[in-house]
């Protein structure tokens, strides 16, 4: 009966008719306090929303104060691991809820994030076993967000460390990987090919301009990825609604960015 109650869920997060997603992060409050975009929560959800999002991921605070009651529907997933840029090593990641408590609140999927080659990595990599298990247990999808990070890695997005941290996600029992996006179609291309679970690329710091966002979402999807999972790079845009509009006609309905930007 749990992988029927993963399969029910997880299409609350990806579209049923493309297998693609988009899922705007709402995290950062843990991390970074009350930044711009997020002050206001119920605000921040309702503009992704409006524009298409499938899914808005934070921590508990996300349900408690940013559930509406109005407007579109959004999926919904609980962020299980954090850690504060004030703390001694913010790449140290530790469990803050449970599966259970995710389920409680009526989440559809939960979210782990693990930094490979960080040096607490033998704690997250145990934490994200134990995660997977809850989650068969309890028919919850899992998100784990796979990003390489430590004294060995060069470069966050050389394909080498990316499509590693990818495949050991999936080992571990993850339903999706979130990663870095490797630069081009072709380096992405071995991320997906060596990652069973769907890929969908993280969004990073801020970028330029919305274009360039926009081409690398593309570009993904045409590597084989599922979609993209963007946090400051869309709730701190002008216009989170209109551009996550855009995303989702290239997300959703095939457009190219030119497309999509006329649109």
């Amino acid at each position: 009966m749990s992988e029927i109650g993963k399969s029910v869920r997880m299409e609350r997060i990806f579209d049923r008719s493309t297998g693609n997603t988009i899922i705007v992060p709402m995290d950062h409050g843990v991390g970074a306090g009350p930044i711009k975009g997020l002050i206001d929560l119920p605000e921040a959800v309702n503009k992704v929303a409006q524009g298409g999002a499938n899914a808005v991921l934070g921590h508990m605070g996300l349900p408690k104060y940013g559930h509406r009651g109005y407007g579109h529907d959004v999926g919904l997933i609980i962020h299980l691991s954090a850690s504060t840029s004030l703390g001694p090593d913010p790449n140290r990641k530790v469990l803050v809820t449970t599966v259970e408590e995710a389920i409680k609140v009526g989440a559809d999927a939960v979210s782990v994030h693990i930094n490979v080659g960080a040096e607490d990595e033998s704690d997250m990599l145990q934490d994200l076993g134990f995660v997977a298990e809850r989650c068969d247990e309890w028919g919850m999808p899992l998100l784990a967000m796979m990003y390489p990070r430590g004294e060995k890695v060069d470069s966050e997005h050389d394909v080498e460390y990316v499509k590693h941290a990818a495949r050991i996600g999936a080992e571990l029992g993850a339903d999706i990987v979130k990663t870095n996006y490797t630069g081009d179609i072709d380096t992405f291309k071995e991320v997906v090919k060596g990652c069973p679970v769907p890929v969908v690329i993280a969004g990073g710091p801020q970028m330029n301009n919305e274009q360039e966002l926009l081409e690398m979402a593309y570009d993904s999807l045409v590597a084989g990825g599922k979609g993209a999972s963007i946090g400051r790079n869309v709730f701190q845009s002008d216009d989170p609604a209109a551009l996550v509009s855009k995303m989702s006609k290239i997300v959703h309905s095939g457009m190219t960015v030119e497309e999509a930007i006329q649109v």
